[in-house]
């Protein structure tokens, strides 16, 4: 009798056609490894059943000669080393990722490690006795021992991953973690934000529909994104938040507090700076269920100081930094239009929203309590385990659809120093957008292109991306040209910039990978500007648009002129125009904007009769040699 292989609808019926692949959500205080089994995602934990790796590498001189990753100390046994050997003991990476040395030093905190300028790359280095270490090195450390236990789990080598940022992660932050990735031998499926992981774990596993706000706060990280959840498709509406926010802070300014209360210097040793932390720590965790804390510090001296932190207290340490958080979910709000009363439901997602003042100070804002019912630490992973297991091919006929956005607009520097947004924020990625642009003056052959960020109106308020040249131009009248610029934003975020002159194909582009140091305050500041200068802005982008006007009429009429004044003209008419451009020269240094408006209109009136005689003796030179009848005839 013939046997039947039988199967789920929607699973596959050759167990070994499974690619294997796994969701990582590399967090800032602790990171996990998640993968569908038996059609349950689930996070691996080691073989001491933690679940949560803390995101802390430590190196010793034995890894200087290391010849297997495992002589790299990661995770629970690296806790140990922090105050013991801090300079070696790399915690919080994440907050690294991406940033120059500048940036790293605005941080808020003093970090005990030694850094190194690295030159020819923005990326600083960390000195270590194992060697100096980037940030993305020593992500990668991490990530190798997330990806041995989830092949030691599954049995088998990953054949990709989907890896989690934060939603407010710029290119260079992205490109860093790609890096990270690469260097743990990873094949990245895609770069997933957290938020939407959530809201894929969460949509999926409840059923939900219409929109929702998914709060993030981490150890190190705030995302505030607006979904709608229908029929499968995830459309992230609109997105906020501060990439240098999270429960790290909060035990910063408790461990702030202790040193006043206790005396201790700000200059203390790097060692008691991490004990400080350690305590805080346990305080804020300790009064999520107590009305108190104790507090117990061996200072320096040897003497034991001892107190104790209150629920009240601690409300007035860490409320200012809730608040902060709520900054961001207005702008989201306004931004996808919508009210409180539109929101379905709210959830939370981060270890930091285990805090109930937390979820009190959210619900308050949000006008009903969040979602508390889902693991908070590890719904990020789940959900990119779920979309790794599309990706991968596993479920070729599931219909669910990402739609994510870009946080900030991106364009062109045009003249003038304006820009021009091809394509604006909150804009649903993946997505490609093309604008037409031409030349400025005559004869021009070459065009550069400068690739900016942010939603000023201005370049010089905006953030630089990349700059590349197109050459190869053919030589003709200004304006003559067309020139098209395309700009195209992956899955990932990442961004790709073309440009194409039609009549001859030439050809330029470029993939952006900025240098890294976006500073983590610069995304507030950049939208928080846009409101505030919105009138000044427009102002001086009329300005700048007339003077840009302006530059074209007098180079193109100083061209006429050099050609064929002396001919054209009589010698009175000559003056006049001279005269009256002589004036438009003069007004277009100044900022009245109708003033040089009506200069290029007197100039254009008192043209009219010399642009009617150019034209007609071009006409002539055309026709001599010729015959009406050779113009007149049909085809």
């Amino acid at each position: 009798m013939p046997l039947l292989q039988i199967s789920e609808p929607g699973k596959s019926a050759a167990p070994h056609q499974h690619n294997l692949a796994a969701g990582i959500d590399l967090g800032t205080t602790n990171s996990l490894v998640a993968s569908i089994r038996s059609g349950i995602a689930e996070t691996f934990p080691d073989i001491e059943g933690h679940h949560l790796l803390p995101s802390i590498v430590h190196y010793s001189e034995m890894a200087i000669t290391k010849v297997r990753d495992d002589e790299i100390i990661v995770g629970n046994a690296a806790k140990s080393f922090a105050n013991q050997d801090p300079l070696n003991t790399i915690a919080s990476v994440k907050r690294l990722l991406g940033r120059g040395l500048k940036d790293i030093k605005t941080l808020g905190t003093r970090l005990p490690y030694e850094f190194v300028e690295n030159e020819g790359q923005g990326m600083p280095m960390i000195r270590t006795v194992a060697g100096l270490k980037s940030p993305v090195q020593v992500s990668a450390d991490i990530l190798k021992v997330l990806k041995k236990r989830a092949e030691k789990t599954l049995g088998g080598e990953l054949t990709g991953v989907v890896i989690t940022v934060p939603a407010y992660f710029d290119d260079a932050q992205r490109q860093a973690t790609k890096d990270a990735a690469t260097l743990a031998d990873l094949n990245v499926l895609r770069l997933l934000n957290e938020p939407t992981a959530a809201a894929v774990a969460y949509g999926l596993d409840k059923g939900a529909s219409g929109i929702h706000a998914i709060y993030d706060l981490g150890g190190g990280t705030f995302d505030i994104s607006i979904l709608r959840l229908h029929h499968g498709v995830f459309e992230v509406m609109a997105t906020a938040g501060d990439s240098a926010l999270g429960g790290d802070d909060i035990d910063r300014v408790i461990a702030q507090w202790i040193m006043q209360q206790a005396h201790i210097a700000n200059d203390a040793e790097h060692h008691q700076i991490r004990e400080l932390l350690d305590v805080a720590r346990t305080a804020k965790e300790t009064l999520s269920t107590q009305n108190t804390a104790p507090l117990n510090i061996k200072l320096d001296n040897g003497i034991q100081w001892q107190g104790e932190l209150t629920h009240s207290q601690f409300h007035e340490l860490i409320d200012p930094l809730i608040q902060k958080t709520i900054s961001p979910c207005r702008r989201a709000l306004r931004d996808a239009r919508l009210t409180v009363a539109d929101i379905n439901e709210v959830v939370m997602v981060g270890g930091t929203t285990r805090m109930p003042r937390v979820r009190e100070k959210v619900g308050d804002f949000f006008q009903r309590p969040p979602h508390i019912d889902i693991d908070p630490d590890k719904v990020v992973a789940i959900g990119a385990a779920i979309q790794a297991d599309i990706l991968a091919g596993n479920k070729p006929d599931d219909d669910m659809l990402l739609l994510d956005v870009i946080p900030l607009s991106l364009g062109i520097e045009t003249m003038g120093g304006l820009v021009e947004k091809i394509i604006p924020r909150n804009t649903t990625i993946p997505v490609a957008k093309t604008q037409e642009f031409t030349t400025f003056k005559d004869g021009q052959t070459a065009m550069a292109i400068h690739v900016v960020q942010g939603e000023r109106e201005i370049v010089l308020d905006c953030r630089s991306l990349a700059r590349f040249e197109l050459r190869g131009i053919p030589p003709m009248v200004a304006a003559s040209a067309r020139i098209r610029v395309t700009f195209q934003v992956d899955a990932d975020g990442l961004l790709s910039v073309s440009a194409t002159e039609e009549t001859t194909g030439v050809h330029s582009e470029i993939t952006v990978k900025p240098s890294y140091g976006l500073q983590d305050t610069d995304i507030e500041r950049m939208l928080r500007d846009s409101l505030e200068h919105v009138q000044k802005d427009v102002a001086t982008r009329t300005l700048r648009e007339q003077q840009v006007e302006a530059d074209r009429v007098i180079n193109a009429l100083r061209a006429a002129l050099k050609a064929d004044g002396h001919h054209l003209l009589k010698h009175h008419e000559f003056l006049e125009i001279s005269a009256a451009l002589d004036e438009l020269l003069r007004v277009k240094e100044g900022n009245h904007v109708q003033a040089i408006k009506r200069a290029i209109e007197h100039l254009d009136e008192i043209t009219q009769s010399y642009a009617q005689r150019r034209m007609d003796t071009a006409i002539h030179h055309a026709m001599t040699g010729h015959r009406i009848d050779e113009f007149t005839q049909e085809n």
